[in-house]
């Protein structure tokens, strides 16, 4: 891309400050101005040749047109859903991100849930602070040699199996995007009707929205434990609802939600349902590789 000779940075949402202060040391004017509206990101953008967001703020079509000067937009993490590609590739503006920092807070994340929801570990933590003494109440069940299916196998999907299997879980993968390994399956409704456990880790796109629906939920193993760290429209949480309430699905484990904060509260409501606000990538580590591997491509990109 060349060198600029002036190159100011706004940050609209919060990252670590090892990208900031690396961006800094750069030579680079770094400007925050937090969870402006698409008003005010529109009106200001124009000041500045790079952009960097988070989740929370929507990167618009209207913001990019008002962006004369932009040359990147830069999202601290995974995924690119909160910023319109296709208008920042029509102005060729460069869209960066950095996938492959949270990959390993994500697995744990999810490991996490699945080993609560065998354990029903919020309910016995809930019993004791209502002190109460329930031992025999909250009979549990082992991870080893369950069925575990993986949707998606990219980096957290890898990061996902590489724990299982020290646990001794049986995996199963889907994902018809990457090269076929021994133990993936053909289809999504074969992953359903073998598995205990399915936990999501594709991205959000066309074809993934409510790729997880009633049609597919009818065909699942009963009492399947569904976990979902990835985007939240990939469940259609209405048909999830239902296999709950169907005994279908015997847990549900959510860090991410159709909107957020979510609006479904007969779903978080749920007496089956273990929740947690977004918070997959929300490690130290995570946040200071998600910001520094970001603001070291921005600078890779620049020239400097």
């Amino acid at each position: 891309m060349g060198e600029l000779n002036k190159c100011k940075v706004l940050i609209t949402d919060k990252i670590h400050r090892d990208g900031i202060e690396y961006l800094r040391s750069n030579g680079f004017e770094v400007v925050e101005i937090l969870n402006p509206s698409e008003e005010e990101l529109s009106r200001i953008i124009k000041d500045f040749q790079i952009l960097i967001v988070r989740s929370a703020t929507k990167v618009t079509r209207r913001v990019i047109e008002s962006a004369d000067n932009l040359k990147i937009i830069g999202r601290a993490g995974v995924g690119l859903d909160n910023i319109d590609v296709e208008a920042a590739k029509e102005k060729n503006i460069k869209v960066l991100n950095s996938p492959e920092a949270s990959s390993v807070a994500v697995a744990e994340l999810t490991l996490l849930f699945i080993l609560s929801a065998l354990r029903r570990l919020p309910d016995a933590h809930n019993s004791v602070k209502e002190r109460k003494w329930e031992k025999s109440k909250f009979m549990g069940r082992e991870l080893a040699h369950k069925k575990i299916g993986i949707i998606g196998y990219g980096r957290i999907g890898k990061e996902v199996a590489k724990r299982l299997k020290a646990f001794e879980a049986e995996i199963l993968v889907f994902d018809p995007f990457v090269e076929k390994e021994e133990n993936f399956v053909s289809s999504l409704e074969e992953l359903f009707r073998s598995c205990d456990i399915i936990t999501i880790h594709t991205p959000l796109t066309k074809s993934t929205e409510n790729m997880i629906n009633r049609s597919l939920l009818e065909k699942a193993k009963k009492g399947l434990i569904l976990v979902n760290t990835s985007r939240g429209k990939i469940i259609n949480e209405e048909d999830l609802l239902w296999a709950l309430n169907e005994g279908i699905v015997s847990v549900a484990c959510l860090d991410v939600y159709s909107k957020e904060p979510p609006e479904n509260y007969e779903l978080i409501s749920h007496s089956n349902v273990i929740l947690t606000p977004h918070i997959g990538a929300q490690t130290e580590e995570a946040q200071s590789k998600a910001s520094l591997i970001l603001a070291k491509k921005i600078c890779e990109e620049i020239g400097r």
